[in-house]
């Protein structure tokens, strides 16, 4: 397994992660609470595909360890084999040393064969282990990144409360506009202004009726005036009385 692979997908994961949280508009807060959680998955994930990624390096390490160890103890019997042969031959006995010398043969092919396969190896091995080293490298960014983040939520958080309270303000004054006759002061300003226009009204109304009130007391003043006149006439002193002065 490569490090693109593994570190590929985590990535890929987290970043529809993140667009999804951006898209949906959440609170700031459960937002980044959530984008912490989601990187810590995916630190998990990555440490489980790492610890496999070792693991199966760990495999290949002890089956060439294993080959070598059997190149070595084949070759300690070709020669044990060999030694053997040349005893039977410095005895004359021509055909075990035949015997033994094939033994050593096979014995040689056998260390052969093991030392091919440790060869072949040792090359994935190297490299094998140029990535795991990786892999543990990017892991621990992964996790220096969480601690980051982790660190930065506190100020994330209180900017982004920061700035809805900004928002909330600049929504308050364009509210209460003095010159902007639709916002809620100029609409209640016009209120006042009919309220005030209709207790005026009621005043002029009221002011009218005490106009007619007074007239009509000056038309009973004069109606008195002539009771009193025909009054004289009656009573025989001819003269109306003369109107005071």
């Amino acid at each position: 397994m490569s490090k693109q692979s593994i570190f590929g997908r985590i990535s890929s994961l987290v970043r529809a992660n993140i667009n999804s949280l951006l898209d949906s508009a959440e609170d700031p807060e459960k937002m980044i609470d959530q984008l912490v959680r989601d990187y810590t998955n995916s630190i998990v994930d990555a440490e489980a595909a790492i610890a496999e990624t070792v693991g199966n390096l760990r495999l290949l390490e002890r089956d060439h360890a294993e080959d070598v160890r059997a190149a070595g103890e084949w070759g300690a019997k070709a020669l044990a084999a060999s030694n053997k042969a040349e005893e039977y031959r410095a005895a004359g006995n021509a055909a075990e040393a035949d015997k033994f010398d094939n033994l050593a043969k096979v014995a040689l092919q056998r260390q052969i064969s093991a030392e091919n396969e440790a060869k072949q190896a040792e090359p994935t091995i190297a490299s094998q282990n140029e990535v795991v080293e990786k892999l543990k490298s990017g892991l621990n960014g992964m996790k220096t990144k969480l601690d980051q983040l982790k660190a930065k939520r506190a100020e994330l958080v209180a900017r982004a409360k920061t700035a809805e309270a900004q928002n909330r303000v600049a929504d308050a004054v364009k509210s209460i506009d003095v010159l902007d006759p639709t916002s809620d002061l100029g609409r209640f300003e016009d209120k006042i202004r009919r309220q005030e226009a209709l207790a005026q009204g009621k005043e002029e109304l009221a002011a009218s009726s005490l106009d007619a009130q007074f007239n009509e007391l000056e038309d009973l003043g004069e109606l008195t005036e002539v009771e009193l006149r025909l009054a004289a006439l009656k009573s025989g002193s001819g003269t109306a009385p003369a109107i005071e002065q």
